[in-house]
């Protein structure tokens, strides 16, 4: 990443992709039980197959949810209604295979302590209005234009399954331009050409028209970009009958791109007390409040946990470079302004609300919805006070 010139990309997938279906059920699931019991522990995992929709896990709460019911709506609501996509929420069966959460789980939570042992990363940067990487962010931005278009009917043969990438041209750190987007777009039969395994040339530029240039600057594409419509030349067999899904298997997606380590927890299904999500909202709270105060340009930070105990093991911070003061002064002010037991993160985030299904798609950073308290840069004047 020191080369002058590099390209970096990341990926994103839509509402319908099947491993994002499973995290907005699971999440769905978190925010049926929490509205009624703030306190519920969750663990919510959901695994969906051609026709079957299996939900597991570990759940202690007084709360009850119409788990059938709850998971039609869902699948209903992101798109599956036509069996033509290849999965419908109608049809499809649904196994419930709950249980409650381990006693010995619970004896080090219920006195405050974290959840579970793990590694959390924060991380902001100025690339973006959003303080986020600029790849992560187009390929949100496209998947949700994606989605868009397919529910406006403005492109009517879109199917509720899709992916895109992005891949940026850096130079000495800062994005250029944008080298390749790619668009995997299921759809039905109606945009073949005769040979029935190809998109028309018609529909290709459709979608490029429709999709990307709305949402990627005319500033950051030139004669050399290059653009990529199913690739493989058709996409029409999707969702879980063309790829199991479940809940976790884009944590790329959720944070950074890949811009940054990862600390390995999912956070879909999850109540707040587990530090996999609620410590990596902080740390992403952290990073956007100190680079949002000027104190540096971009900013990793990594906390750590150990079940049971409530305050984290250590705090880890990386600037690369462009922090303003010393690192042993920001390891203070961060320790003065943030406090980062579980519980004070769910009281300083107000994480016990029914706030999570919207978190499940479209990345769970740089958005602007009043919900993710986490994106709030309110500690940020204090900060510039204190350094």
């Amino acid at each position: 990443m020191s080369a002058k010139k590099y390209f970096f990309t990341s990926e994103s997938v839509t509402e319908g992709h099947p491993d994002k279906m499973c995290d907005q059920i699971s999440d769905g699931v978190l925010d049926a039980l929490i509205k009624q019991d703030p306190l519920a522990r969750v663990a919510c995992e959901t695994f969906a197959t051609v026709g079957l929709v299996i939900v597991g896990g570990e759940i202690t709460t007084k709360g009850y949810v119409d788990l059938p019911r709850l998971v039609r709506k869902l699948v209903k609501d992101i798109g599956y209604t036509d069996a033509k996509f290849g999965f419908s929420a109608e049809g499809c069966a649904i196994l419930n295979a709950i249980g409650s959460q381990s006693p010995d789980i619970a004896q080090g939570v219920d006195t405050g302590g974290a959840g579970d042992q793990g590694l959390m990363i924060g991380y902001a940067c100025r690339e973006t209005p959003e303080f986020m990487p600029l790849p992560i962010m187009l390929a949100h931005k496209l998947c949700r234009r994606l989605a868009e278009v397919r529910k406006k009917k403005i492109l009517p043969y879109l199917g509720p399954d899709g992916k895109s990438q992005v891949t940026v041209e850096y130079e000495n750190g800062i994005p250029k331009r944008v080298d390749t987007v790619i668009l995997a777009c299921q759809h039905t039969d109606e945009i073949l050409d005769s040979t029935g395994k190809m998109i028309t040339r018609k529909a290709r530029e459709e979608i490029i028209e429709n999709v990307v240039k709305p949402v990627v600057s005319r500033k950051l594409l030139d004669e050399k970009t290059k653009y990529f419509v199913n690739a493989t030349g058709k996409f029409i067999i999707g969702g879980p009958q063309s790829d199991t899904g479940m809940t976790g298997r884009k944590i790329m997606v959720d944070t950074y791109g890949g811009m940054v380590p990862h600390g390995g927890g999912a956070f879909s299904g999850k109540d707040p007390t587990k530090v996999d999500r609620s410590a990596t909202y902080a740390a992403r709270y952290i990073a956007k409040n100190i680079v949002a105060a000027g104190l540096a340009d971009k900013l990793m930070i990594q906390l750590a946990y150990v079940i049971g105990v409530a305050d984290p093991v250590s705090i880890m911070i990386n600037s690369y470079g462009t922090l303003k003061i010393s690192h042993e002064k920001l390891q203070e002010m961060i320790r003065k302004h943030f406090q980062l037991t579980p519980a004070k993160i769910m009281e300083m985030l107000n994480l016990r609300r029914p706030i999570y299904k919207e978190t499940a798609a479209y990345g769970h950073f740089g958005r602007t919805e009043p919900d993710f308290t986490w994106e709030k840069t309110d500690k940020a004047e204090d900060l510039k006070k204190d350094a």
